[in-house]
């Protein structure tokens, strides 16, 4: 839980990068959601999704280093070497995930060298994509695909290669399964918008849906030990995408107007139709599948959907313990309400989990 505290942190690390609205920086934690969801449009093993949530972990201590500025790469490499040290150094799983994201940072095996490409794509086409591309970044783009770490790309990966070179010279790329993909993938990056009742740990400001959904997805990854006969791959899958609805009907808090927009056969209605234009952007087939896996989740019968929803429930929650209770005191709730609108989900997800968090809430709201 402390690992996972420090991690709220990655969502206040801004990048270079801005969003495809030109609203604001991207930070490193909705970037790693957009890049897990590259990932998983485009094929990445379970193996290969735990490392993109991991990899730019590190920034929390080292930030950010946009590849259009000189760095001194030994000085990089042993900042983020030393993050890596402090972050990962949990005294049970922790080299695990420390190795991970080593593997990852090698860039030596099948799975490392996926998801470092998907790092690297993610960036050109957030620029490439935008209604009004900044012209300082479209020629980043042009640079880095010329004689930058996307060079590769031309060997490696040669269809995207000429999708982005068609973007950069105005041509259209067509309405292939690529096509297709990669408009899914852009609308997306709205969901960086979709703002959520509760606080970031910090009390700085309030989460966003895709930090949430990134942060979800490493919870999954972190306390997979909790959940038995449990396929984590699956439930981090229906973490990355489970909220993507919102891009189209918003966020209702859990605790407004006593939690009963939870579930109203209204909201029900309205996220299936937003689910059914989200996932028909892709390509027939892996539509299909992922609508499949977002009505699972939303069932909530599988063990899968259930440890996902569990944990959907308990991640709010931790933030609110984290932050001193703020969304709790703004909505004006008390220890039975959080106790009967999360403890049922988190429980059936993990009883030790809800143990951990029954105990901190019940200390929380004790009397002074």
């Amino acid at each position: 839980m402390a690992f996972m505290h420090e991690a709220d942190r990655l969502k206040s690390v801004d990048r270079a990068n801005v969003l495809m609205d030109l609203s604001r920086p991207e930070n490193s934690a909705e970037h790693s959601w957009h890049v897990a969801l590259y990932g998983l449009v485009f094929g990445a093993s379970d193996r290969a999704l735990a490392m993109i949530l991991l990899h730019d972990l590190v920034e929390i201590d080292a930030g950010d280093h946009p590849i259009h500025q000189a760095h001194d790469s030994a000085c990089v490499a042993q900042a983020e070497a030393q993050a890596a040290e402090r972050l990962f150094g949990l005294p049970d799983g922790g080299a695990a995930l420390h190795a991970l994201w080593a593997e990852f940072e090698a860039a030596d095996t099948p799975d490392a060298r996926f998801a470092k490409r998907m790092d690297h794509v993610q960036p050109l086409f957030q620029v490439l994509q935008a209604a009004r591309p900044l012209p300082d970044h479209v020629r980043i783009v042009r640079d880095n695909l010329d004689r930058g770490r996307a060079a590769r790309l031309a060997v490696e990966w040669p269809e995207v290669a000429e999708a982005a070179r068609h973007m950069l010279e105005g041509r259209e790329i067509g309405q292939g399964d690529l096509a297709r993909r990669l408009a899914f993938l852009a609308e997306a990056d709205r969901l960086k918008s979709v703002m959520r009742a509760n606080r970031l740990a910090d009390g700085s400001r309030r989460e966003n849906t895709a930090e949430h959904s990134w942060h979800l997805a490493l919870f999954a990854l972190v306390l997979a030990g909790l959940a038995r006969s449990v396929d984590i791959g699956r439930v981090i899958r229906m973490a990355l995408i489970h909220d993507l609805v919102e891009i189209d009907v918003g966020d209702v808090p859990l605790h407004s107007a006593g939690g009963l927009a939870h579930g109203a056969p209204e909201r029900r209605a309205a996220e299936e139709r937003a689910a059914r234009r989200l996932f028909g952007l892709l390509p027939a087939g892996q539509g299909r599948a992922l609508m499949a896996l977002w009505q699972e989740f939303e069932a909530g019968r599988t063990p899968e959907a259930v440890f996902a929803k569990g944990l959907d429930r308990f991640q709010p929650a931790f933030l609110n313990l984290m932050g001193g209770g703020r969304g709790w005191a703004e909505f004006d709730v008390g220890l039975i309400q959080v106790q009967e609108r999360v403890g049922p989900a988190v429980q059936a997800a993990s009883r030790p989990l809800w143990a951990w968090l029954d105990d901190r809430l019940r200390r929380h709201f004790a009397p002074a």
